[in-house]
């Protein structure tokens, strides 16, 4: 797996093959809180390779990539974003990278496109928040740190609750969703430290600064970042665009068919 360097610190990432010639832009996917991007956009690659060399990234706390010591910050998780961004420009021909960012992909995302604006050509923001400030949504992360610290089985099966909607979890029925269960990623001193920064990460300076092109995308049946929040991310960016889909948190998995049409319309669009 190749790597740049970041803060001293090694960031590993993939991206799909180039050949001679090949005139793509980069596509860049910064994954979600405790997701390598492999596993949070693996199976969405095929969507994108005819109009993109896709790029996948994983930053401190997830993957591969070396945890700096002390607290994450959403600073820290850009620069590491941005190093491999610039990888992908000297690799596509000198032109700034199309970046999408999912969930807290998404304000690392945002960060990365207001401190390093020369680096982003269009900005796809699905399911972000900009800071705070919302007492239900911080409740949400204490209770993810509190159930995380003292049962792990009920944790997971809180989290499938919450960031899947009620109609999917019942269309799929008993023994999917008992797949889902079994299926979920291990908990890791990552992921834990992601939550953490969950519930600190704060954009409201930085929004304002965005110049590229931005799709903001909100999630209607989302209970971890309620689409309200989303909302308020369009409003802080200028010129922005938005959208609602009809999905929980988990829109990767749950609508990924419209998500992808979203973000394909928006990216080739001339």
């Amino acid at each position: 797996m190749p790597t740049v360097t970041a803060h001293g610190a090694a960031v590993h990432y993939t991206a799909t093959p180039q050949t001679a010639g090949d005139q793509r832009p980069a596509l860049v996917l910064v994954a979600g809180t405790g997701l390598d991007a492999q596993l949070n956009f693996g199976h969405l690659l095929d969507a994108f390779t005819a109009s993109h060399t896709v790029y996948l990234p994983d930053y401190a706390g997830s993957g591969l990539t070396v945890e700096p010591q002390g607290p994450l910050t959403v600073e820290l998780l850009a620069g590491q974003i941005a190093a491999v961004a610039e990888e992908a420009v000297q690799q596509c021909g000198g032109e700034p990278v199309d970046l999408l960012g999912y969930s807290l992909g998404a304000v690392v995302a945002a960060a990365v496109a207001a401190l390093h604006p020369h680096l982003v050509r269009r900005l796809v923001l699905v399911a972000g928040w900009p800071g705070p400030h919302d007492a239900r949504q911080q409740l949400s992360f204490e209770v993810w740190r509190r159930l995380e610290r003292t049962d792990h089985d009920l944790f997971t099966r809180f989290l499938q609750l919450t960031c899947f909607s009620a109609p999917f979890l019942s269309a799929i029925g008993e023994e999917a969703l008992a797949q889902l269960i079994a299926n979920a990623p291990p908990i890791t001193e990552g992921m834990r430290r992601h939550i953490d920064l969950d519930g600190r990460a704060d954009l409201r300076d930085l929004l304002p600064k965005i110049t590229a092109q931005t799709l903001v995308i909100g999630l209607t049946r989302d209970q971890v970042v309620p689409v309200e929040q989303a909302r308020l991310v369009h409003e802080a960016i200028a010129g922005s665009r938005f959208t609602e889909i009809d999905s929980g948190h988990l829109v990767v998995f749950e609508r990924p068919q419209e998500l992808v049409a979203e973000v394909r319309a928006f990216l080739n669009a001339s």
